[in-house]
């Protein structure tokens, strides 16, 4: 496993590069309650990127994988979150790349586009859509923290949180550093901040991906963003979806209308 260190935390991270050429190094970074290994590399993004000859670099996230996981909801900031995408470039000597994140990820790519502008050739936000701009109200009683806490998942009623929950537990994620992460401080993007994004920006989610919302509304706020709607697909369904892939290479190479 490599690893770095961003502040008081070790980070783990993949660096892989492709066999013949290429020069262009693209950062993954993924959602919440996953990992790198998950995310990218089970479903086939780490292959994709290397037969296309990209430089492929991904990290786990704080409290995630097999990175650092604080119980304290104070080391979840998503600034600092969003500087560890950063910090990873700076450890590499990676001046620009091109960057995608997913849901929770998107977010932090997002954020690290606005706050580094010079460092992201181009942005690639999957997983998000309108919500990212307006977030719907609180789902019910319990939070996304509770549901990571809850001794029964059993006791989740809100379908989305419990779906969250399982999947979690499937990856064998530690709950209570989740549960911190999700309470997190930061707040959503504004309108203001989406505009000052210069690069090439695209939006991709499923058609049926509620978490996300609709990726056009979201393109709409990024001036000259292009938008993909992945049909029939959910937010958990887009991930390894082939239309996925072939739109995320189209956009980077330019194919893209």
């Amino acid at each position: 496993m490599a690893s770095f260190r961003s502040g008081e935390l070790t980070l783990a991270f993949d660096d892989i590069r492709p066999a013949h050429g290429g020069t262009r190094a693209v950062v993954l970074v993924h959602g919440f309650a996953t990992n790198r290994e998950e995310n990218w590399r089970r479903l086939g993004w780490y292959g994709a990127f290397e037969r296309k000859g990209y430089r492929t670099i991904a990290l786990d996230l704080r409290g995630h994988g097999e990175s650092g996981k604080p119980h304290d909801p104070g080391a979840y900031g998503r600034a600092e979150m969003a500087g560890d995408i950063i910090a990873l470039m700076d450890f590499l000597g990676l001046r620009s790349v091109d960057l995608m994140g997913y849901s929770l990820g998107a977010h932090l790519a997002a954020l690290a586009a606005v706050t580094h502008p010079g460092r992201v050739a181009s942005l690639v936000l999957g997983g998000v859509g309108a919500r990212m701009i307006s977030p719907p109200p609180s789902p019910g009683a319990m939070t996304l923290a509770e549901a990571m806490r809850t001794g029964d998942p059993q006791t989740i009623a809100e379908p989305t949180l419990r779906s969250f929950r399982l999947f979690a537990d499937q990856q064998g994620e530690d709950r209570l550093a989740l549960a911190a992460c999700s309470e997190g401080a930061g707040a959503n993007l504004g309108g203001e901040a989406l505009r000052s994004l210069a690069m090439p920006v695209l939006v991709a989610a499923g058609s049926r991906d509620e978490i996300a919302g609709d990726p056009q509304v979201l393109a709409d706020a990024i001036p000259g963003a292009k938008a993909v709607s992945l049909p029939a697909c959910d937010h958990f369904s887009a991930i390894p979806h082939a239309l996925f892939k072939a739109a995320v290479f189209d956009f980077l190479e330019g194919w893209l209308e």
